[in-house]
């Protein structure tokens, strides 16, 4: 019986593209975007520069392929939270809020470097931009129907309530993802937002509790 020696796994497309990626993410763990190269890139992910850009044609377009992947995150998981508002808005909030929060921190140098892309890169704008809209609307229909049904006061028109909240949160974030000065401490960033919320939806901290 003849041995057959043991085959070499072949590498997908995927995976390398999947390679790149991790690679490029793991970078972002540890210098500025502007300080890795494609080489850098290439390298990490057991490639050559030439099969680099089979798949990517820039070092932008790795980031908003990452960005990409940061927001379904946070759009899938916020969209997998019970929507309980209305038996317990203030944790609702705070949930979705949370998980925000969470993501962002979890990728937080893709986020840096997609905040400071931003300037210069027509899609990764963009790309931020859709997603501050949908995450306004996700805010506005619920605020809407917490109005409807009496548990949140009128006043401030819902869509310009949800848009400045989401704002809000981008800022606050963004300064404690860069360390800036001033910013909140990042233990405490979730808190401080969830309160802002709740207060300035329902005007109390308590919404629904006698």
């Amino acid at each position: 019986m003849v041995q057959r020696g043991r085959r070499t796994a072949k590498v997908s497309g995927d995976e390398r593209q999947d390679a790149i990626l991790v690679t490029a993410e793991a970078l972002l763990g540890e210098r500025a975007f502007d300080d890795i190269s494609i080489e850098d890139l290439a390298r990490g992910a057991g490639i050559s520069r030439p099969t680099f850009y089979f798949y990517f044609s820039s070092k932008d377009e790795v980031l908003l392929a990452l960005l990409d992947r940061v927001i379904t995150e946070v759009e899938h998981r916020v969209g997998e939270l019970p929507r309980d508002f209305e038996t317990d808005p203030a944790g609702a909030w705070t949930r979705s809020i949370g998980m925000f929060v969470e993501v962002f921190v979890n990728h937080r140098g893709v986020a840096t470097a997609a905040i400071a892309a931003r300037a210069r890169n027509d899609e990764v704008r963009a790309l931020w931009s859709r997603s501050m809209q949908s995450w306004a609307d996700f805010s506005t229909d619920i605020i809407r129907s917490e109005q409807a049904r009496g548990a949140a006061p009128g006043g401030i028109d819902a869509h310009d309530l949800a848009v400045s909240l989401n704002l809000m949160n981008e800022r606050v974030i963004t300064a404690v993802l860069n360390q800036e000065s001033p910013a909140i401490v990042e233990s405490r960033a979730l808190d401080v937002l969830s309160t802002i919320w709740i207060r300035s939806i329902y005007g109390s901290v308590n919404p629904g509790r006698p």
